[in-house]
């Protein structure tokens, strides 16, 4: 009996059935295995070669920056005319400065509090109180100090006056263009589009008296600044048959709020601080660096300088500061002195230590250099095709005295050195500074032009002599560059002596500033112990011949100053405290 043909296929029949058809069951069950063993844990084990660089991806490929703003240097201008003009040190505090628009999420506090650092470097002008009353903004250190206050074991000095404010408004994109073109056809299709805009951001800030909580009329700032942003985008699409390939490119740039409101604050509190100190602050914010081309022009000459123009710059500009000495040819970039120069050098103007020519280290060192023409650019004053640096007649430099124009930059060039400045910070009326009385405590203060190991020795009327620091309290030497070190530290609650003016006379202080660690060189009688009779010494002179005969006449240098001291009359008032917390 043969079988029927609608239960038994016949092989015409099984050959005409679709390939897919034919091959599913298969398929299905190899996908089905496969997914069955995605089911199961991959062996983490065998990853660990590909994770293994994921610490080293995970680094920024750019070396970090110092924040800075346009008005960056005029801070540190603000310090030297604060300092010139003889301010005590005024204790401060700061409210938080909100942003009602939400759209600006910044630390402008914070911001506040470094602008008012960076102004008090040189002059000792101001110091933060820094207290939170805000329990969500509170951490360890405040909690400790609320515990301290309750139990008495903390004294919270009040300050003199308090800064407050608010980002007033953000207005986005109050100009905004934008441009889109584009064709079509049947194989291609094309577009170009273009847009730009411009938003304000505005900042309200003011100067108020803590002891009334009132703010003092006059004493405002009110400043906007424009951040802006654009961008370029070419789209194309065609057809190849019924394939289709699409393509676009675009560039953008949008300039950040933080950087902005960096800016609006740094101008607000040199305003603020300029009126209330009654100093020419204006003249602080007509620096060419203030220039809004001025950081994009020096990054183009950077850029066109090529890597040995710009180290034969650099370097000629470190030969005239005294960071390294004249060399007949540009050292190689990697070269252990260059990049020991470059280090120090970053160090002592508060740029990212690196070693390396980069364009802030760039930047810094040939900014003295740059100024405005008469009509308004910038310009490269005595930068000339071959590469060297001459300083204009009668030019500044920020880290020491004018120097006069060389000319022709063969002639050999003496490079700047250390200087030691020393000043008496007791509050003291204008003009020439009366003698001190018997028993009135002595504040100085004294700085370096760049980092060095510095040592102080004090002489009285009767020419005892003795070394002020380092001391026991303080044993390192080395101080920072331009950072007014205070003698004695009357910000400390644990100083290591107090300077009283003694019988009448004369009275001096002289440091001695080195850039090699003196340990180990100097004589036994200079490494005695601090704050004693030195005996074989009678003057300041035999301590500097000693330090000669020590480290050598070329490695050491001086700074000092003396004043006068008056017998106390019978009903003379107590001597004045430290000059802190003082109130215009």
């Amino acid at each position: 009996m043969r079988p029927h043909p609608a239960q038994h296929p016949s092989a015409a029949s099984r050959a005409a059935a679709p390939a897919g058809l034919r091959l599913g069951v298969p398929t299905a069950l190899a996908a089905a295995l496969f997914l069955a063993g995605c089911a199961t844990p991959l062996d983490a084990r065998k990853d660990a070669a590909f994770q293994s660089y994921a610490p080293t991806y995970d680094r920024p490929v750019v070396r970090p920056n110092r924040a800075l703003s346009s008005f960056s240097d005029s801070l540190l201008c603000m310090d030297y005319m604060l300092r010139e003009a003889q301010l005590p040190t005024t204790l401060i505090a700061s409210k938080q400065i909100p942003d009602f628009s939400s759209r600006v999420p910044v630390a402008t506090k914070d911001m506040v509090i470094t602008a008012l650092s960076q102004m008090s470097r040189l002059s000792n002008a101001f110091r933060v109180v820094d207290y939170e009353v805000d329990i969500a903004r509170q951490d360890t250190v405040q909690n400790l100090t609320t515990i301290l206050l309750n139990n008495n074991q903390m004294q919270l000095q009040r300050p003199a006056l308090y800064i407050s404010g608010a980002i007033s408004y953000v207005e986005q994109n109050v100009v905004s263009n934008r441009s889109d073109v584009g064709t079509s056809g049947s194989r291609l299709d094309t577009g170009l589009s273009q847009s730009r805009n411009g938003t304000i951001i505005g900042l309200e800030m003011h100067l108020g008296d803590f002891r009334t909580r009132t703010l003092i009329p006059g004493l405002d700032s009110a400043n906007e600044v424009v951040i802006g942003g654009a961008g370029q985008g070419l789209d194309l699409a065609g057809r190849i048959g019924s394939y289709g390939v699409t393509f676009n490119v675009g560039r953008d740039y949008t300039q950040g709020a933080g950087a902005a409101t960096r800016t609006l604050v740094d101008l607000a509190t040199i305003e603020l601080i300029g009126k209330w100190a009654r100093v020419p602050y204006w003249q602080c914010l007509t620096l060419d660096q203030t220039h809004p081309g001025f950081q994009r022009q020096m990054r183009e000459w950077f850029d066109e300088s090529g890597a040995q123009g710009q180290s034969a710059l650099v370097q000629n500009a470190f030969a005239r500061q005294g960071y390294l000495p004249v060399q007949p040819a540009p050292l190689p970039a990697n070269a252990a002195p260059l990049r020991a120069a470059v280090a120090r050098f970053q160090a002592d103007k508060g740029i990212a230590v690196t070693g390396v020519i980069d364009f802030a280290t760039y930047e810094r060192a040939l900014r003295n250099f740059v100024g405005l023409t008469s009509q308004g650019t910038l310009d490269r004053i005595g930068w000339n095709a071959g590469g060297m640096v001459s300083m204009p007649a009668g030019h500044k430099d920020e880290d020491g005295p004018p120097v006069v124009d060389i000319g022709d930059p063969t002639p050999p060039v003496t490079p700047a050195v250390t200087t030691v400045n020393l000043q008496i910070e007791n509050p003291q009326p204008a003009g020439e500074r009366p003698a001190f009385t018997e028993g009135e405590q002595v504040f100085l203060s004294a700085t370096v032009s760049r980092a060095s190991f510095l040592y102080c020795y004090f002489v009285d009327s009767g020419g005892t002599v003795m070394r002020l620091m380092p001391n026991a309290a303080n044993p390192n030497a080395m101080v920072p560059a331009n950072l007014a070190i205070r003698i004695p530290d009357w910000m400390s609650p644990n100083t290591a002596f107090i300077m009283d003016a003694g019988k009448p006379g004369t009275e001096a202080v002289a440091c001695f500033a080195m850039d090699r660690n003196p340990a180990g060189r100097l004589s036994a009688e200079l490494q005695g112990p601090a704050l004693k009779a030195m005996p074989g010494f009678a003057s300041l002179d035999d301590v500097e011949r000693a330090f000669g005969q020590s480290m050598g006449s070329d490695g050491v240098v001086r700074g000092g100053l003396q004043w006068q001291v008056s017998a106390r009359r019978a009903d003379a008032a107590a001597p004045p405290a430290a000059p802190v917390a003082a109130t215009r």
